[in-house]
Parts: structure tokens; sequence; C-alpha cells
């Protein structure tokens, strides 16, 4: 079997018993999980959650706290004990552990995303494990983020996982509720999430974590776009991860599971995290050599300028049907793409002394419409 990236993400329901608190057994057999694909040459990457639950009683809570400010005390105190429980069970496998809190914060802000990114490279190539959680205990919004769901597909994407493995305590979508129907057929196999399947998903069914299977399609459907496949379903013991990739999961697959396409990190960051501080309207032919020819969006395919911007802001760019077609770091500010608009190059340059006669370069630029990403 060739050597394979892969994210294992386990949720609160899978790390914890009846009483809701941290359970040593469940994490042990994780752990054991990724010890075994370590052994067979694989690189692994874990997002985990259990926070909360691993703090809850150390503060005098009788059960996991509802309040925000009883969960993001039982996450300060829970984040420390959960990471000191993984640290020994991963020493017992001669296996170094590393811990990172991310929040959205870190993705938005492209500095902070590309060193997130070096430092999970590098930890990688030491053969580490990073460990990675949402920083429960300062981020309000990060709580209701999905139980982890998103934040493992985002990562699985800059770091081109091959694989995203959802652990739940559910063995896959079905069409309907089975335990209480029967009859309900799982979908063993999903080549991409539509919006059909939303309608099969429930919310959580878990008192100890928040993420349900909507939230893990919504996960799968951001994921897969980057070239990663998804596997959703139960944990199988010391083999799970192995059995994912020899296609034995006790799950639901989503994805190719072929060779795909991967985005590069730079140009995930523009399509989903960056935040637009413009807009540059362009004309068709534009719209044409940015969608189909590989170009750069040069000066005299700009129609309209929309808001204020600086030279490498992140803008959104439009057709004439005021679509948006895509993002891109302009190489310009808006007042001086305004004086230009319009022009060609040499005209261009004459009036404002360009250095570059393109306004978005073709490397710096994503296209958003459904049938480019």
């Amino acid at each position: 079997m060739n050597r394979q990236r892969l994210v294992m993400k386990v949720g609160s329901s899978s790390l914890t018993g009846a009483n809701g608190a941290l359970c040593l057994t469940k994490l042990r057999e994780h752990v054991r999980a990724i010890a075994h694909a370590k052994k067979l040459g694989h690189e692994v990457v874990l997002v985990s959650s259990g926070a909360i639950a691993a703090g809850f009683s150390a503060l005098g809570y009788p059960s996991r706290p509802s309040t925000t400010a009883g969960k993001q005390a039982a996450a300060a105190v829970g984040q420390g004990l959960l990471m000191q429980a993984y640290l020994a069970e991963f020493a017992a496998h001669d296996l170094t552990a590393a811990q990172l809190l991310l929040t959205r914060e870190d993705f938005k802000d492209q500095k902070r995303y590309q060193n997130a990114l070096q430092t999970l490279t590098e930890l990688l190539k030491r053969s580490a494990i990073p460990i990675i959680n949402e920083n429960d205990s300062t981020s309000i919004e990060e709580l209701t983020f999905g139980d982890n769901d998103m934040l493992s597909a985002l990562v699985s994407g800059f770091i081109h996982a091959d694989a995203l493995c959802m652990i739940t305590d559910v063995n896959g979508l079905y069409d309907s509720n089975p335990n209480q129907n029967p009859n309900a057929k799982k979908f063993h196999y999903i080549p991409e999430v539509t919006e059909d399947l939303f309608a099969y998903a429930g919310d959580s069914g878990s008192k100890v974590g928040t993420g349900g299977m909507k939230s893990k399609l919504m996960a799968a459907k951001t994921a897969t776009p980057f070239g990663v496949n998804v596997f959703i379903g139960k944990s199988s013991g010391e083999t799970t991860l192995e059995d994912l990739l020899l296609g034995k999961g006790d799950g639901t697959y989503i994805g190719s599971f072929k060779h795909a396409s991967v985005m590069p990190a730079s140009k995930q960051w523009l399509a989903v995290h960056s935040e637009a501080s413009g807009q540059i309207k362009i004309d068709k032919g534009a719209e044409r050599a940015l969608l189909f020819e590989g170009k750069s969006l040069l000066p005299v395919g700009v129609v309209d300028v929309i808001g204020r911007f600086h030279e490498n802001d992140v803008v959104e760019i439009v057709n004439e049907k005021n679509a948006v077609i895509g993002k891109g770091q302009t190489t310009l500010s808006a007042s001086d793409l305004m004086l230009i608009k319009g022009m060609q190059s040499i005209q261009a340059n004459e009036q404002i002394k360009l250095t570059k006669p393109v306004a978005i370069h073709r490397d710096q630029w994503v296209p958003l419409t459904k049938e480019r990403i």
C-alpha cells in the first residue's frame, strides 16, 4: 500500500462514556489505530474533540455544562488533561504528539494560515502526530462550529491529505433513521455531496457533541473539491485507518477515491477563507480568459471598480451579469485601477507606470463557479 496522508477526526461521542466524561479506553483505541497506521508508513493528523468532556468534572459540574461560560471554563481545564492523556498513550507507542489550537481567524488571516501550514508540514516531516482542536476557551463561535467537523475538512484540504476519516457513533449515512426504521438503507458510496442528501441527515443525536450528520456532510462537501476523499463511520479498532484505505470501513465513502486534482493551499485560502475588500467587474472577453484560457486579468478587461481596496487586497470578480465568478489578489489599488480600466497595457503603463501590466495575476486568482472548482 502506498504511503498516504490521513486526517482522523474523532468527535466527543467517540471519546466519552455514558456520563459524558472522557473515556480513556476509547481514547486509547483511537491512539492504537493511529499507531498502527504509522507502522504501515502513513502520515496521520488527529483532529480531536473532548476538551469539555475532559474538564467539566474537575470543576465540579455533575455533567457537561450547557452555558457558554461553563463550556469555555471546562475546555480551559480539559484541554490540558486531554493532551496529557494523548501524550501518555502515544508515548507508549514511541510516538511524539503535538498540540495545535486553531480558530476561524487562523484561516482568515493569510499569514497565520501559512504559519499553521508550515508548522503542520514540519511536524509531519519529523514523524510527529499533530493533535488539532478548536480553541473553545476563547472563541464563542467555535463552540457551534460543528464539533470539529468543518475544521477537519479545512485541515485535510490545506495539508493535501489523501483521505479524511470522520469517526462517529453511527456507521454512515442512511436514507432514514436506522434506530427507528429497520428497513433503512445505508449509502455505502457517494461520489459527491449533493443538496438532496442533506434531507437524509440529522443534527447531533448526542448530548456530548455538537456535530451531527449534516455537519459531517457539509464538511465532506468542503473537503472533496480539494481532492480529499472522505469516510464517515464507526471505528473498527486498531485497523480503523487501514480498513478505510482498503475499502473495508464500516461507514459511508464520499469522493472519487481516485487521483484527483489538488487545489494549492494558497488558492484554498483565496477561495474559502479570505474576505473580499471590493469587487472588479469585467467584460465577456476577460471572463473567458480567466475561466477557460488560464490567463491573467488585464486592465483592458475591467469594466468597473466597486469599493475601496489596496494593492494585494482580495477582491471578488463579477461578470457583466453581476455574478461572482471568482476571487483574486489585486496588484493595484482601487483608485489606480479606476484610472486605467478599459485601457490597453501600453496606454495603462503610460498612465500610472505599471511594474506588470496585469490587474490580477492568474497565480493569485481562483474561480468560484461550480464547474471550475
